[in-house]
């Protein structure tokens, strides 16, 4: 199977845009759509880590059918993929911790520890079910959490839409459950749920999945290729449809992950994944100006991890009275460059390139690290 340079560009497009909107040199002042939505809604940043998720379950499955088709036996894979998501969610944890190590307020869950369990449930779906199983357990996990999110009642709140309204943010199902098995103390922020929660996991497994079923139909050899994209591109524009019409009354929202976001979100990265391979590994454009992406592309988590390590360096380090070495540096910026949206996007775009240089260094000696 030849390798779709069109997903390592797509993987290293949103692991670059994920860094950048990471660090913001001010984040008062940045612009809206590098900023997650208060609650519902989604601006581009809220695009990245779904997106992320979807095109893990796109490689997924595409390195799992290559493996299995020269004959690794499954029990193989899915040892490595234990092994993975353990290191994963470790590296989360290490993560949270640093730099003090305060273990009475680490908190518990995250992004990197979101990868991890998603990887792994999805993992061992791909390999050990039909691909019928892995479109089921999609279908129910988005169609599960609206119902539990939307019929269910909350203690303390009452049911969702008539006692409480519909996902108020301390009476929805998934933030009481976050606080049920979490102690604040470990609930990111310390407050009243976590992003990455308990219930929200359900759902962003889907997205995952989403990527899988993807990966499948594009890999479908029974089908001609421009019928696979053209069938693709109708798929993506029937779930961005069906996300903004279910979020008419199931609102989009980037904090609980909801089903109306899973859709939204999928379709948009199953339409861009579409038009790149269309594009690149069909028709062989754009093949100038790809190097930046497919270096972020095949070391993705391990730019994402140097980008936090990076990131809490210069955070932790003091500097005077209330500074950090990364307030000092972003004050090196001057006044004349623009307002301060800018120059906090300026500053971004510079730490997205001080990160680019470590896995430029291991793409120009082919190393690939599999976290």
């Amino acid at each position: 199977m030849p390798r779709l340079v069109s997903l390592d560009v797509l993987r290293g497009l949103t692991v670059a845009f994920m860094i950048l909107v990471n660090n913001a040199g001010d984040g008062a002042v940045s612009y809206s759509q590098l900023r997650h939505s208060v609650w519902n809604g989604c601006t581009l940043t809220d695009l990245v880590f779904p997106g992320f998720l979807f095109i893990m379950g796109v490689s997924m499955a595409l390195s799992f059918q290559g493996r299995l088709a020269k004959g690794t036996p499954p029990g193989k894979i899915a040892l490595q993929v234990l092994k993975r998501s353990a290191v994963m969610f470790a590296l989360g944890l290490l993560l949270n911790a640093l730099p003090d190590f305060q273990l009475g307020t680490l908190r518990y869950l995250g992004v990197l520890q979101r990868i991890g369990v998603c990887y792994l449930i999805c993992g061992l779906l791909l390999l050990y079910q039909r691909t019928w199983t892995s479109a089921v357990v999609t279908v129910a996990a988005t169609a599960g959490y609206w119902l539990l999110l939307t019929r269910v009642s909350v203690p303390g709140y009452g049911l969702p839409g008539i006692d409480v309204p519909l996902l108020d943010p301390h009476g929805n199902l998934a933030s009481y459950l976050d606080r049920l098995f979490i102690p604040q103390a470990h609930l990111y922020h310390q407050g009243f749920y976590d992003p990455e929660g308990v219930l929200s996991m359900l759902p962003s497994l889907a997205s995952v999945l989403l990527g899988a079923l993807t990966a499948i139909w594009i890999r479908r050899a029974d089908v001609s290729a421009p019928r696979r994209l053209v069938s693709l591109a109708l798929a993506a524009a029937g779930l961005i449809a069906l996300g903004l019409i279910w979020g008419q009354s199931f609102a989009i929202n980037k904090r609980l992950w909801t089903s109306s976001y899973v859709l939204f979100t999928a379709g948009i990265f199953m339409g861009l994944l579409a038009l790149l391979i269309s594009a690149i590994d069909e028709r062989g454009w754009l093949k100038r100006g790809l190097k930046p992406w497919l270096v972020f592309g095949t070391n993705a988590l391990t730019a994402y991890v140097l980008s936090e390590l990076l990131s809490i360096l210069i955070g932790n380090i003091r500097l005077g009275v209330g500074g950090t070495l990364q307030r000092s540096l972003y004050m090196l910026l001057p006044v004349w460059i623009g307002p301060g949206p800018l120059r906090s996007l300026i500053w971004s775009v510079l730490f997205v390139a001080v990160c680019f240089l470590p896995v430029w260094g291991l793409y120009r000696r082919k190393i690939f690290i599999k976290l």
